[in-house]
């Protein structure tokens, strides 16, 4: 399955003479693809329908309408059903492309003559893969026979993007293109982009801020993970020797931890079984999950109680409740009603608490000077090229800002670049990470900031487990080594004295396809990212997706929040923002490439601000903006 973007939409859309120039638009619709796992055709297709009976224009209002009002048809479930609703669509584009065939064909050669041309390699391959769209076409119009379906085998069985593309890049010299791939050539799309360096999302006082780093940026910045060497995940270990048995242990673990603050912060006076019979109104604590393999939704929910309340599932009526937002792994308290012991009526959700703030020990003076901290995610190169020349144009930017602390987020070896998967590299991914590190290190050495890495479970050269140990660079130079910093995924670091949670795994794609709400008021991010606070990890999921390689016992130990971090940063495929949730700025600053086209990258300004007279804190994150490379 390939990845959504907003070219091809927007190619789809001018099939029906539908011209969209809105970027805001595109990424609603790009949005809703990845929401509800559909390719751009069939979201076309399905928004045609919709609007051509109501008559309606394409704005991201009539967006957010068709997504209200026709939520069935964005079900995976439903969608072999709806062939018949979009069949007239689907000849037209079936006429449409026959047409262009034979177009192709007048130009080239004819159909026969590329059969009788069979020492010719190119045409051979150019039929054979017409005769398999022509075959995929005409699979749509039938009903498949038992194990007549063909499907790639993919270990896991997930659709695969091919938008992303990593490899850092510095000093040209060092990161020449052909060293990595024998046809590597600039990517056309992203050199004639537009709108360089525009503001896309502000946050806090941004007017008059001046977005540069201290007079002499990195020096005396006091920055580390916020519990020490001892207390973290510094090197790498052996997984996948995780037991059934260990794994529940660590989910009952946070069902009774999660479930004690939830009855000491609400004064509940006692927790009932989950399945126990009762005629007064109980109250019970547990894990949500579903009664089968599919999607959570408001009739399959089960509440499953850890071992002190019996370890047993009990089906969950929400009928009566009139707002909750509940997913897969949540650990819950629920009142309601249990006169049988075979199902809760819900009447009562109590939501999860967030753990305090940071307080230093010491108490600590006002920062003299604002911070400056830059946040970018890879990938770092388009996904038609291996060229390096989104982080040339970073490097750049960071030469001219001159911020304090640089926060680079992976992959930065993008694992689903299609070079890479094509292995058309012409080095070990190794040697690749290794030159790209030093180029950012060699390229920022004049501005002498912090630089810290992140890695990304798609990085093809790192661990593919979940916590990930940090990144090892045995060949950076003392002097070097002084400035860089290597951390796990997921980390919270302390920088002087602000603490900044990091994950670069997709939390919020993943979390966004399985949640489920009814009148909540608020929008999917800000329920997201609440319900990680609340859970106080960083990965609250439970069963987490096929992608995400999961050792339980260390993500017990280093995978968990120990407190409320001051600054979250999220990055994901979904739209880029910042926002303050309980008193945590949030920020998502996008990828820095975007399949073919530029991405975006933060900023933040950070100040320490001592507390006030009456002891309220102050949020030490000033002002934050994302922009576009």
């Amino acid at each position: 399955m390939a990845q959504v973007t907003g070219e091809s939409l927007k190619t789809e859309l001018e099939v029906f003479g539908i011209q969209c120039h809105d970027d805001a638009v595109l990424d609603k619709m790009v949005e809703q693809c990845i929401c509800s796992r559909i390719q751009a055709g069939e979201m076309v297709f399905q928004w045609v329908a919709y609007s051509s009976s109501n008559g309606l224009k394409l704005t991201t209002d009539t967006l957010e309408q068709f997504d209200h009002e026709v939520p069935v048809l964005l079900t995976p479930k439903r969608r072999p059903y709806l062939s018949a609703f979009f069949f007239k669509r689907t000849v037209t584009w079936f006429s449409l492309k026959v047409l262009n065939k034979k177009s192709k064909s007048k130009k080239n050669f004819t159909k026969e003559e590329a059969r009788n041309r069979t020492k010719d390699i190119h045409s051979l391959s150019d039929l054979i893969k017409a005769e398999e769209e022509e075959e995929s076409l005409l699979d749509a119009y039938s009903t498949p026979g038992k194990g007549s379906q063909k499907r790639a085998l993919t270990t896991p069985e997930h659709p695969r993007s091919k938008r992303g593309a990593a490899l850092l890049s510095s000093p040209s010299l060092l990161l020449s293109p052909a060293s990595f791939s024998p046809s590597a050539t600039p990517s056309q799309k992203y050199s004639q982009r537009g709108a360089k360096g525009e503001v896309v999302v502000s946050f806090g006082v941004v007017q008059g801020t001046r977005w540069a780093g201290r007079q002499t940026p990195g020096a005396g910045v006091q920055l580390g993970l916020l519990e020490g060497p001892e207390d973290s995940l510094c090197c790498s270990y052996k997984y996948m020797f995780q037991r059934l048995r260990d794994i529940r242990n660590v989910l009952t673990e946070k069902i009774e931890e999660l479930g004690n603050g939830l009855k000491s912060h609400f004064n509940i006076e006692e927790l009932a079984p989950v399945s126990l019979p009762a005629q007064d109104s109980i109250t019970v604590v547990g894990q949500i999950c579903c009664d089968s393999n599919g999607k959570l939704n408001a009739h399959s929910v089960l509440l499953e109680a850890g071992s002190e309340q019996g370890g047993q599932q009990v089906p969950v009526d929400l009928s009566e409740l009139k707002e909750y937002s509940l997913f897969p792994g949540q650990v819950a308290a629920l009142e309601g009603m249990n006169t049988t012991g075979k199902k809760l009526m819900a009447s009562k959700l109590y939501e999860g608490v967030p753990l305090p703030f940071y307080s230093a020990e010491v108490k600590m003076e006002e920062d003299k000077e604002p911070m400056n901290v830059l946040v970018a995610c890879g990938p770092y190169t388009p996904s038609d090229s291996l060229t390096f020349d989104p982080l040339l144009d970073l490097i750049s930017i960071i030469v001219k800002d001159r911020p304090d602390v640089c926060l680079l987020l992976g992959p930065f070896v993008d694992s689903k670049h299609e070079q890479i998967e094509k292995a058309q590299v012409t080095e070990t991914f190794e040697a690749i990470f290794s030159r790209c590190i030093e180029s950012i290190v060699d390229g920022t050495k004049s501005v002498g900031c912090r630089l810290v890495f992140v890695p990304s479970q798609r990085d093809i050269h790192h661990h593919f487990i979940y916590p990930q140990p940090p990144f090892t660079l045995p060949n950076l130079s003392k002097d070097q080594a002084q400035r860089v910093t290597l951390t796990p995924d997921p980390c919270t670091l302390l920088i002087d004295g602000v603490t900044v949670g990091l994950t670069s795994t997709d939390i919020l794609f993943h979390m966004g396809a399985e949640e489920i709400s009814c009148g909540t008021g608020s929008d999917r991010f800000t329920r997201i990212l609440k319900h990680m606070l609340t859970q106080r990890s960083y990965y609250p999921l439970y069963p987490p997706v096929d992608e995400v390689n999961m050792d339980y016992e260390k993500f017990q130990s280093f995978g968990q929040m120990p407190l409320t971090p001051d600054v979250l940063i999220v990055p994901s495929e979904l739209r880029y923002f910042v926002k303050d949730v309980v008193g945590c700025v949030c920020v998502n600053p996008g990828r820095l490439t975007k399949g073919q086209v530029g991405g975006t990258y933060g900023r933040l300004l950070i100040q320490r601000s001592a507390a006030s007279e009456g002891g309220s804190r102050v949020s030490p994150c000033l002002a934050a903006q994302v922009v576009k490379i």
